[in-house]
């Protein structure tokens, strides 16, 4: 007897596994980018009493969290990330008593909240760097170079282009690794570790549940400030230590702030979390941020920047997880976010491959983020006319962090994406989200988007593919409930198990996955009862099928 398993299959009836102690050691954490998930005013920017009405889907979708993007007062010269009042709401996105109502409408749906800190940069108009005086002290003010310090201090450049410095009037130099509207913070000063651990409890007190920490590698930098002797130096991050990222004094800050945390955690009796958004050159590295007295999650970049390839795939998921259970800590994977390349885009252009890459991440042990409109299978934006753009990095003329990496397949992308989608930057996957309708802006605010979106994006709604069981939606809303449902699937042992070439399997208890990333089908013994399934597997008495660019989940 044949059978096709269609993509998603009802899901069985099973145990919980329960959210208590540890949440976040299990969770799928879903990321709002804040001006792009939905508008409430009409004013074409997303915003915070548009995310809060739109709780009820991410809570139908199955995530156990709400990671919200910066939405604080700021010039917006890098969408947010440079912060001018770090306890304030941006008119843009509402106000703090829609913060608050946010807050509360997530914790009654079940919900928790996760925030971003911004702790290695403030804006330019933040009212430190206005002040002359207290900018010197609290920011890297350097001499420069040259007979009459015309020159940069060093040769240290910014990750979205250009020099690392820009000169002031009085003719001393500030850092600045991102744009120059976001001069580093000194944290040698004292006031400047104070002030963050202020904010921090400012918005614990709101009832935010965690923190995500933007470039949680950065705010320690060598000591000198020492000359790096090599250009394109954004191409080095996360493949070694650099004087400004990943320095080991870092570390001392996140023990702090681990303090801090775990005393509000035993206050309210739930933990609160920290996520380091940390760019390391290993595994190793990377699960120093998550030792037991650091922070409880960093992203997993190898396994986002891991070419299509199942020896790769394995590799990176062997030496993640070792590295991470060395600390007892577990792994956070994520394969998608606001400054990286959609995977869809990513892995060729192929929905088939973002499809199975998720199935497999959501058979992983441990933590896994999801990045708003990857359930709806979007692609990057790679046509978007330059007079649109707003991502710093294409003003100077450089490339986002990460935004390609070394997993960026480019044998069978698309024209145009070839490199990652529009050349590096970062507009492409920040295009505002289609929730219903043919046309644009797609249901996404009652005017129309900051960015444009798509006219071939009608299929891609929330709308269209809700209730469609072969639509991408309907594959994470089921994969998200087998996972809750299913005893074996989030934190928990893992196991290899003999495949062909090509082809990964991996056991959970109770559970199968395989994935095969070849471009054509592949035979083997049927392991167990077919569960879910990125693409229709065929199944007969003895052989199962497996679609090229797939991935199955079996009941063992």
């Amino acid at each position: 007897m044949t059978q096709e398993l269609t993509s998603p299959s009802p899901a069985p009836q099973a145990p919980g596994t329960g959210r208590g102690p540890g949440w976040w050691r299990d969770a799928v954490i879903y990321q709002v980018y804040v001006r792009s998930f939905a508008d409430s005013d009409g004013d074409g920017i997303g915003d915070l009493r548009g995310a809060r009405e739109r709780l009820p889907y991410l809570k139908d979708l199955g995530v156990d969290a709400v990671w919200l993007t910066p939405f604080y007062a700021s010039p917006q010269a890098d969408g947010g990330y440079d912060v001018a009042d770090y306890r304030a709401v941006d008119p843009l996105f509402g106000t703090l008593q829609d913060a608050d109502e946010l807050i509360r409408a997530a914790h009654d749906l079940g919900l928790r909240v996760i925030v971003d800190i911004v702790p290695n940069h403030t804006s330019d108009r933040h009212p430190w760097f206005q002040d002359p005086e207290l900018a010197r002290q609290r920011y890297l003010f350097r001499p420069g170079k040259g007979e009459s310090g015309e020159l940069p201090p060093n040769d240290w450049e910014s990750v979205f282009g250009g020099p690392a410095w820009t000169r002031t009037d009085r003719g001393d130099w500030y850092l600045h690794l991102f744009a120059p509207e976001q001069p580093d913070l000194n944290w040698d000063n004292p006031e400047v570790h104070a002030e963050f651990e202020a904010i921090m409890r400012f918005w614990l007190d709101l009832g935010v549940d965690g923190f995500r920490v933007d470039v949680a590698h950065g705010m320690i930098k060598a000591p000198g400030l020492p000359d790096i002797g090599h250009g394109a130096q954004a191409q080095l991050i996360g493949a070694q230590v650099l004087p400004f990222f990943d320095q080991d004094g870092v570390h001392a800050i996140h023990r702090a702030w681990r303090r801090l945390l775990d005393g509000y955690g035993d206050a309210r009796g739930k933990q609160v979390i920290g996520v380091a958004e940390a760019w390391a050159p290993s595994a190793e590295r990377l699960a120093l941020y998550v030792r037991p007295d650091e922070l409880h999650q960093a992203f997993n970049f190898q396994f986002l920047n891991a070419p299509w390839q199942s020896d790769a795939l394995r590799s990176v998921i062997d030496a993640s997880l070792a590295a991470t259970a060395s600390v007892g800590a577990p792994t956070t994977w994520v394969l998608s976010n606001h400054d990286v390349v959609r995977h869809t885009t990513r892995l060729g252009g192929s929905l088939a491959r973002a499809r199975a890459a998720t199935l497999l991440m959501l058979a992983l042990p441990g933590s896994a983020y999801l990045y708003q409109g990857e359930e709806l299978g979007l692609p990057e934006v790679t046509d978007l006319p330059d007079e649109v753009r707003q991502d710093p990095a294409f003003f100077r003329g450089g490339r986002a962090t990460g935004a390609v990496g070394p997993g960026t397949d480019t044998e069978s992308a698309p024209d145009g994406a070839a490199a990652g989608g529009q050349d590096g930057f970062r507009d492409g996957c920040r295009v505002p989200l289609p929730w219903s309708g043919e046309l644009p802006p797609y249901g996404f605010g009652p005017g129309g988007s900051w960015l444009p979106q798509p006219a071939d994006w009608g299929g891609l709604t929330v709308a269209a593919q809700t209730g469609d069981p072969a639509s991408t939606l309907e594959l994470y809303r089921a994969a998200l409930e087998l996972r809750r449902r299913l005893p074996g699937l989030g934190d928990g042992p893992m196991s290899w198990a003999p495949a062909p070439d090509g082809v990964l399997a991996l056991t959970r208890p109770g559970l199968l996955c395989t994935v095969n990333t070849l471009g054509h089908d592949v035979g083997l013994p049927v392991p167990g009862t077919p569960l879910l399934s990125s693409a229709p597997v065929t199944v007969d008495d003895a052989t199962a099928q497996l679609p090229g660019d797939s991935c199955t989940w079996w009941a063992i």
